[in-house]
């Protein structure tokens, strides 16, 4: 700035010395001059004028010229420092900039640390969001998902009181993770009706109330009863645990945090699957039921007849009609009275007869049970093969990307295998008892009847 003002000085000095001539060349017009002597005289004025004049204008162009000297060498002194000056400043410039450079690099190395922390910290808090907006501590805690979530969503560098918050959230996660604690929480029950309850948390795995498992529900930060409950002697298990104040009891845990409590709940029954499989597994299980009455009824009367088949063979003196053996024993000797003089051949056929009376109640529903023997498994394929049908419809609807839709139908099938042979096997047991028990009667009444005919025809032929 101080050599562009010089400059103008220089320039401002230049035309003032070139403008006084010019002004020394307009002095005023003379009067005109009437003889050669004035004439003359006008020209020697005029020289003297010029003379003057130039005089002058030489002193001031000297003049000028040294003031212009002393501006030009203030100026290049001037620009000497101001050179000087510039080529420390870019010196210092290259200084400064190598500096900058060298902070900025490590700068950024730091930076780069720091920001692979904060990613890192950012990652681990929505993971934990993730993980504390499912947990069912949620509801005893509500306050805690918002923070994290501000947490992990953040752009900048938390301070330090939130990084210690998260610290101490994952902690008291972990901590009470390993507590079983009784919390007051609101309750949803299947019909949509909410009300407060005192909740048996263990841990983060399952909660109880009033004996009922309960469902953590989502972003409500409650629970909710679920409408179906698992197995008795799992919701047993959970009144007991929740009645009892301290010491150890079983209790039911489910490490999925509620996912396989709720699929086993969602389990059909027995009687679901019977159901889902109609008319074929309703036939089975009222064959199974008749052919159980049956052999239950017949095992009973061959169990009372046996005893007193028993009980007359302790006796035979005094025959009686209330059994079997009694009976056959009556006829044979009723044949064989006094004053009867049948033939032999006759008597054994009587006596058969006799015997033949007897095999009917003695032999009763054995042949429906090896029906139901045969027929059981019988049913039980077409069960499967209607099972079959249904699950081939499915496929040719929707295609075979979905086992769950297949589940149905193969279910279905496979129940009724399972029916069918459910009723075959314990028939065909029950049927080899009611014979074996059968046979024996019959032996006995075979014995003893043979017995006694070759006893008489003995006496006869003696």
């Amino acid at each position: 700035m101080k050599l562009n003002n010089t400059l103008r000085i220089l320039a401002v000095a230049s035309l003032g010395v070139i403008g006084l001539p010019a002004l020394a060349q307009a002095p005023a017009a003379p009067a005109q001059a009437k003889t050669l002597d004035e004439l003359l005289e006008q020209v020697r004025s005029a020289d003297a004028r010029d003379a003057k004049v130039n005089a002058e204008r030489e002193a001031r162009f000297a003049g000028a010229r040294d003031q212009q000297q002393k501006l030009l060498n203030e100026a290049n002194v001037e620009k000497t420092a101001l050179e000087n000056q510039s080529a420390a400043l870019v010196k210092q410039f290259e200084d400064n900039d190598r500096l900058i450079g060298e902070l900025t690099q490590a700068r950024d190395i730091k930076a780069g640390n720091l920001g692979e922390l904060f990613g890192v910290m950012r990652q681990t808090a929505g993971d934990f969001a993730t993980v504390a907006r499912n947990s069912m501590l949620t509801a005893q805690f509500p306050d805690r998902v918002a923070q994290i979530d501000r947490l992990a969503q953040t752009k900048t560098m938390p301070p330090m009181e939130d990084l210690n918050r998260f610290w101490f959230e994952m902690q008291r996660e972990m901590t009470e993770g390993g507590k079983v604690t009784r919390i007051q929480a609101k309750v949803t029950a299947p019909d949509g009706a909410q009300t407060d309850k005192t909740v048996l948390r263990v841990g983060p795995f399952v909660a109880v109330s009033d004996g009922k498992f309960l469902e953590y529900t989502t972003g409500a930060n409650a629970f909710s009863t679920p409408p179906k409950q698992p197995p008795g002697k799992f919701g047993g298990i959970a009144g007991d645990f929740e009645e009892e104040g301290s010491g150890y009891h079983a209790m039911v845990i489910d490490p999925t945090r509620g996912v396989l409590l709720n699929l086993f709940s969602q389990r059909p029954s027995m009687v679901d699957r019977i159901v889902e499989g109609e008319a074929v597994n309703w036939l089975i299980l009222a064959i199974g039921l008749i052919g159980t009455i049956i052999a239950v009824y017949q095992f009973s009367y061959l169990l009372m007849t046996s005893n007193k088949v028993n009980r007359q063979l302790a006796n035979l003196n005094q025959l009686s009609t209330d059994n079997p053996l009694g009976r056959v024993l009556l006829a044979f000797r009723g044949n064989n009275a006094p004053g009867t003089n049948e033939d032999s051949e006759v008597i054994e056929l009587r006596v058969s007869e006799a015997v033949l009376k007897e095999l009917p109640p003695l032999e009763r529903g054995q042949s429906f049970l090896k029906l139901g023997v045969a027929a059981g498994p019988l049913l039980g394929l077409v069960g499967t093969v209607v099972g079959m049908i249904h699950t081939f419809q499915v496929i040719t609807e929707s295609g075979s990307g979905d086992p769950k839709l297949m589940a149905a139908g193969i279910s279905m099938a496979m129940i009724a295998t399972l029916l069918g042979l459910g009723i075959a096997i314990p028939l065909l047991f029950a049927n080899s008892a009611l014979q074996s028990r059968s046979k024996r009667v019959i032996q006995i009444l075979d014995e003893q009847s043979t017995g006694l005919l070759a006893e008489l025809i003995e006496k006869r032929r003696a």
